[in-house]
């Protein structure tokens, strides 16, 4: 099996927000990458946005 595969985005955003974002992804045990990936995955999918599985991606790569 392939090694996951990520990418790096830098952002600039108010502190209050991180503290915010910090506070969410402490109560879920999360990082606030992660955090911050389930946030998008659940406003893509709230917003007919179908963003595949990394898994799913790594799949498709391999039958290539």
């Amino acid at each position: 099996m392939a090694a996951s595969k990520t990418s790096t985005l830098t952002l600039r955003i108010d502190p209050a927000v991180k503290e915010g974002l910090r506070l969410m992804a402490h109560r879920e045990r999360r990082s606030l990458a992660n955090m911050i990936e389930i946030m998008i995955r659940d406003y893509s999918e709230r917003n007919g946005v179908v963003i595949p599985e990394q898994q799913s991606l790594f799949a498709d790569e391999e039958s290539t």
